[in-house]
């Protein structure tokens, strides 16, 4: 008779965790490890995967090993145990942040069989002494944690991964449970085959989590949008995640000064700062964590009420794994995205330093990332038909597209023609290729194929690329096309697909998002997107026109176009709000905000506007030093050149530096250098240009009337910030 079949498990959880029943399919899990077997968990976030390893570690004789990526999860996870149990030895972590008296304690409790659970990292498991040390223990079974770093293909890919195997056949075989929160069918294949492990019994829990809402927002006013959010919401837990640990600096400083009790979390930072930070969110000394990705891994904090990406995530699991520490406790789990197609071709960038194997893999990624992003269709649906699940419901009413589902037209030809182009090219290409041909976009790749030439290139040209991309993603979630497991991306009609050239039905498609501002009207529940007060931004043009003839200065000296439309935007009633706007710094507020600040507030009084409460952002400090760099180097008479070079910049980066620095009231005297590279009479007669004839700040009308034989647009350039610096600060 086996274990399982012997214990109440009921028995054994109320015992050692206090809970009456199990969640999901956690019991037939736990009693399938028991038996045993191998076992495959696809659980997402909130599920419940750690009791699914921990209370079989309990039950049989020996100690579990469970490998897992990060130490502050091993270290949640540990004091979670040992406030389970009356021993402190029951679990423990082996990695590199323990001291060697602390690795000593760990083993001698392991061999005199007081641990059940100990944790290690992948990177621990490869050491020559540990494995010596696991050769001669009684392993009950191995615990792979966060199994999709093992997948190329899985979103948070870790090479030391690919090693666990060979490693575990050196060290000692038996059952092992493999778990992960998300996997698509390509990752999990992946997983499965890397680890030896084909034949594992799968467990695979629905990924829809009902209690939260998906909101995708156009990147416009970013920061704003944030404290406006998180102030609407006092009290509330949330988490802010961020790309880049810089990022994650400013935006914590940010919110701070603006209010909001918050705390950075990234890799960078060390260890005893990040735990930190991390306990005082947990205890809700803080409400909010801007963070990197870093964060959230196993942290049981139930009640999370919203999680915002800041910046897009580079794949669709890192994004669902990371919303999903949203409402963990089943309650309200707001999940906002700010997106831009600029931060994508940002990440993009980022790639091509990597090998070409592993950009293609992070394109594919990405591309499916942008496609949720602009895509119309309930994002529910889209992103359980991601991961393999369907989802029949036609309006969840729990995300921005079908709280706000954009108008429906009648599709069926354009489903069609797609359909056909993919079969005519014999099922060999991805969506972006297929997409190109119909729309007649003669890329490098479709003249490399030669599909230019074929006879239906073209013959859906009355619309673009991005329009049939749309098709492509909503012909798929109708399972009329799949992409190829193997070959991923590849395009292949599906039997209903065949059958849908030969019989077509009504189809109703709807167009993406435009998140470049050309079609969003009121897409998110924060209001439209900032435009200009058309009849304040004219009044105060006419006000600087005033200003220049009593002071005889052109008027772009003053404050140029994009200051004024930012005021027009922003109504800033004080100085100190003032000095937020764009190209305005305190010297210029100073100088000549007074009237338009007045003009600005009787503006709002009469015509009752209501300004949105977060509209005046506290910024802070530019922690780069390079703004007080250049000033100092200036103020030294260094040549601008070695400026340049001594902070690994180009000229050009350089020059709209200064011109910054100069924009918002800072004066700058770059004569010593204007007068190594122009003469007098040159220099005379630029900057008489700008005094006496110059109707804006334009460097291709300055040239057109000085002459390019003369004067290069640098030389122009320069005497142009000489002339503001002096003239207007």
């Amino acid at each position: 008779m086996t274990i399982e079949a012997e214990i109440s498990l009921t028995k054994y959880l109320k015992n050692h965790f206090g809970f009456d029943k199990f969640k999901g399919n956690q019991e037939p899990i736990i009693r399938n490890v028991l038996a045993g077997n191998d076992t495959f968990v696809l659980m997402p976030t909130g599920g419940g995967k750690s009791l699914c390893y921990q209370l079989p570690a309990i039950i049989l004789p020996g100690t579990a090993i469970v490998i897992s990526p990060l130490i502050a999860l091993m270290k949640n996870q540990v004091d979670a145990m040992r406030a389970f149990s009356e021993k402190s030895g029951v679990a423990h972590f082996l990695n590199s942040s323990l001291t060697k008296t602390a690795i000593q304690q760990v083993k001698q409790d392991v061999t005199s069989k007081k641990t059940r659970l100990l944790y290690v990292a992948p990177e621990s498991l490869t050491k020559e002494e540990n494995i010596e040390f696991l050769k001669n223990i009684d392993i009950s079974f191995y615990a792979v944690d966060e199994a999709h770093c093992i997948s190329e293909w899985g979103h948070d890919f870790r090479p030391e991964y690919r090693r666990i195997r060979p490693i575990i056949n050196e060290i000692g075989t038996a059952p092992m449970i493999a778990l992960t929160a998300t996997a698509t069918p390509k990752v999990q294949h992946d997983i499965q085959k890397n680890l030896g492990m084909l034949d594992a019994n799968v467990f695979k829990s629905s990924f829809n989590r009902p209690n939260l809402f998906y909101e995708v927002r156009p990147k416009t006013n970013a920061t704003k949008e944030l404290i406006r959010y998180i102030k609407d919401n006092p009290g509330k837990s949330g988490i802010v995640y961020c790309l880049s640990r810089k990022k994650v600096e400013e935006l914590a400083e940010t919110l701070n000064i603006n209010g909001i009790k918050a705390l950075p979390y990234h890799a960078g930072m060390d260890s005893a700062t990040r735990s930190g930070n991390q306990d005082k969110f947990l205890m809700e000394d803080v409400d909010v964590i801007v963070a990197t990705i870093a964060f959230g891994m196993g942290i049981d904090k139930p009640d999370v009420r919203y999680v915002i990406h800041y910046d897009i995530p580079k794949s669709l699991e890192g994004y669902y794994q990371e919303t999903g520490r949203a409402g963990r406790d089943g309650g309200e789990g707001k999940c906002i995205t700010f997106y831009s197609y600029k931060d994508i071709q940002k990440l993009e960038k980022f790639m091509e330093k990597k090998p070409v194997a592993e950009q293609e893999i992070g394109r594919q990624l990405l591309l499916e990332t942008v496609s949720y992003a602009e895509s119309s269709v309930c994002r529910r649906k889209q992103l359980l038909y991601y991961f393999g699940e369907a989802y029949h419901t036609e309006n969840c009413e729990s995300c921005d597209n079908c709280v706000h589902p954009k108008k429906q037209f009648e599709g069926k030809d354009y489903i069609v023609k797609a359909l056909k182009t993919i079969d005519i090219v014999h099922e060999k290409f991805k969506a972006d290729h297929i997409a190109n041909i119909i729309a007649g976009k003669d890329s490098s790749d479709i003249k490399a194929y030669r599909h230019h030439k074929i006879d239906i290139f073209g013959w859906g040209k009355e619309k673009d690329e991005r329009f049939w991309g749309a098709v492509l993603r909503q012909a798929m979630i109708k399972k009329l096309i799949e992409k190829d497991i193997e070959s991923y991306g590849v395009l292949k009609l599906t039997p209903d697909g065949r059958k849908f050239i030969n019989e077509p039905y009504s189809f109703l498609l709807t167009e993406d998002h435009d998140y470049n501002g050309k079609d969003e009207d009121n897409m998110n529940s924060g209001g439209k997107t900032a435009a200009v007060d058309e009849p304040l931004f004219n009044i105060l043009k006419d006000l600087r026109k005033d200003i220049s003839r009593k002071l005889n200065l052109p008027p772009f000296v003053i404050f140029q176009d994009p200051s004024l439309e930012d005021m027009a935007i922003q109504y800033p009633i004080t100085l100190e709000e003032l000095q937020n706007i764009t190209g305005v710094g305190v010297g210029k507020a100073k100088r000549y905000g007074k009237e338009f600040i007045e003009l600005i507030k009787k503006h709002v009084e009469e015509n009752e506007i209501l300004r949105p409460q977060d509209m005046v952002v506290k910024s802070v400090v530019n922690k780069s030093g390079l703004k007080v760099y250049i000033i100092q180097a200036i103020d030294r008479k260094v040549s601008l050149d070695d400026i340049a070079t001594a902070k690994n910049i180009d000229m050009n980066t350089l020059m709209d530096e200064i011109e910054s620095i100069v924009q918002s009231g800072t004066r700058l005297d770059i004569s010593y250098y204007i007068d190594e590279v122009l003469d007098e009479d040159h220099q005379f007669d630029i900057y008489s240009y700008f005094k006496e004839e110059a109707e804006d700040e334009s460097i291709e009308a300055a040239l057109e009337e000085l002459g390019e034989d003369e004067y290069s647009p640098e030389d122009i350039r320069l005497i142009r910030i000489k002339f503001m610096s002096e003239v207007g600060n």
